[in-house]
């Protein structure tokens, strides 16, 4: 394993000087600064991040969010909050979807009616497709 570089000044000449935090320490030869690396965590495919800021862009809810992708609505919020993303505001209208694969989609958009009196975004998800589809709340 190659030394990591000194954040202050870049050097490599480093030498190990105890552990912090479960962490290895290390101390700079150049400039003595004292600094450990970074902690190496389950790395998140980027396509999924994507995914489920487009999803909450969509009006989905970050409990939907994690059923459907199967990453925690936590980490769903905290890339809403790393990204900057905006909260969808609140209309009378309602999104709904639904997984399908490629034959139930056709098959779907098919018949005319499907396509009428709300919106309609299909986005692709592994190998299905999210159909996400914006209906009037309906008055009771």
């Amino acid at each position: 394993m190659s030394k990591p570089a000194c954040p202050k000044c870049e050097s490599t000449d480093a030498t190990k000087s105890g552990i912090i935090g479960g962490r290895q320490r290390f101390k700079c030869k150049n400039c003595g600064y004292h600094f450990s690396v970074a902690k190496t965590g389950k790395e998140i495919n980027p396509y999924y991040v994507i995914k489920a800021l487009q999803l909450y862009v969509e009006g989905v809810s970050y409990r939907e969010i994690e059923r459907l992708l199967g990453v925690s609505h936590v980490s769903v919020m905290n890339w809403v909050k790393k990204y900057g993303m905006k909260a969808p505001r609140q209309t009378e209208y309602h999104p709904t979807y639904k997984i399908l694969n490629q034959r139930e989609l056709t098959e779907y958009f098919q018949d005319p009616q499907h396509l009428k009196g709300a919106g309609l975004v299909v986005t692709e998800l592994g190998d299905k497709y999210m159909m996400i589809r914006w209906e009037r709340f309906r008055q009771a």
